[in-house]
């Protein structure tokens, strides 16, 4: 291995070893919820550490974005920063918000829907939509963001994007290293106080999201910026076996903290730079192009039908061997489903979306 420093990153390079990496990222969090139902004890859980995938997909997006946009956000501006950054996240979170309505609604093993007005319905429905926290009370879950929980990220990854077209981008390194000190502390605070890094997404732990993405979206600019590009002869397989076993790792109520704040502190931003520096065989290149694919509808769509694999649960308490099929089976479909909605619904509405944003510049 060794650290590039010397030469900047090719300003048309595409990294798709770091695509593969988002997609095993993605379904490790599918099957970390799926055992969230199936085993809740974390500490006989065998992807326990499935939560901390977010923070990797913050790393990730800080390197990306500084990556894509460092060198040309003065001459594109906030608005257009903006509006296309709105382009390539919000129709699936849209997307999302409708299957998780449609979901609760139509849940077959559970009334739950049948207990809320149709007012607080369409409030919570609209709540989603537009990324906006709400607290509503219900009996299975406190998430901020219940129609489609997974969404509390994208809340706090547009949080990152706003501060970085405001402030981040004309930041110097060293005030980056300065944000990135001060949030290394906070966190490792948060995970202590709380035993584990899984916050963010309820009203108790609501601004934990914001720490933990404080800390991972600057230190992936500084990845970038810094050109800490470890080359390496490591492949897809590898990286995503280096990577998948950060999840993997048991979990002790009493080290736990410890744990957490070593993998996102140091084992992420090492593997991005791992990632960056390195490249797919060909035959795994189509494979890493796939990942990287699915991964953000994958993410964006798999929850709603978690919470009927929930509701099942619950009424017919199965067996963990059923279960275990189930969550085998339904990863695949959803699997299938996110490049069906890519194909089918994400990817048109993005290509409407520019040819209006283009003719509405040029008219």
């Amino acid at each position: 291995m060794a650290l590039s420093t010397t030469q900047p990153l090719k300003t048309k390079q595409h990294f798709e070893l770091l695509d593969g990496l988002r997609g095993v990222a993605a379904v490790a969090v599918v099957i970390f919820h799926f055992m969230e139902f199936a085993i809740p004890d974390y500490t006989h859980n065998f992807i326990a550490h499935g939560y901390l995938a977010v923070d990797f997909f913050f790393c990730l997006s800080g390197f990306v974005i500084a990556y894509a946009y460092d060198n040309r956000i003065n001459a594109m501006g906030m608005v257009e920063f903006c509006k296309l950054r709105l382009i390539r996240l919000h129709p699936l979170v849209i997307i999302g918000s409708v299957l998780g309505l449609i979901f609760f609604l139509l849940d077959p093993y559970s009334n739950l829907a049948a207990k809320y007005s149709a007012s607080q319905l369409v409030t919570m429905f609209m709540a989603s939509c537009l990324l906006i926290p709400y607290p509503v009370v219900l009996q299975r879950s406190a998430n901020l963001f219940h129609l489609n929980p997974p969404t509390w990220s994208l809340f706090w990854e547009y949080i990152a994007n706003i501060f970085y077209v405001l402030i981040l981008f004309k930041l110097s390194n060293k005030l980056l290293w300065l944000i990135v000190s001060c949030a290394a502390l906070l966190l490792c605070y948060e995970a202590h106080h709380v035993t584990y890094l899984g916050v963010g997404w309820g009203k108790d732990n609501f601004w934990g999201g914001g720490i933990r993405i404080l800390y991972s979206f600057p230190i992936g600019m500084l990845i970038y910026r810094s050109n800490w590009i470890v080359k390496s002869r490591l492949g897809f397989i590898s990286l995503g076996f280096l990577l998948f076993i950060a999840f993997l790792i048991p979990y002790s109520t009493k080290t736990n903290w410890l744990a957490d704040s070593l993998i996102v502190l140091f084992y992420f931003p090492f593997l991005v730079a791992l990632g960056a520096g390195a490249s797919a065989a060909a035959p795994l290149q189509a494979i890493c192009r796939f990942s990287g694919e699915i991964s953000y509808p994958l993410y964006m769509i798999h929850y709603p039908f978690l919470w009927i694999f929930l509701s099942y649960v619950e009424k017919n308490k199965p067996s963990l061997n059923q279960m275990t099929l189930i969550i085998l089976i339904a990863a695949v479909l959803l699997i299938m489903l996110a490049y069906s909605g890519l194909k089918f619904l994400d990817v048109p509405i993005r290509a409407y979306l520019k040819r209006y944003l283009k003719k509405s510049e040029n008219p």
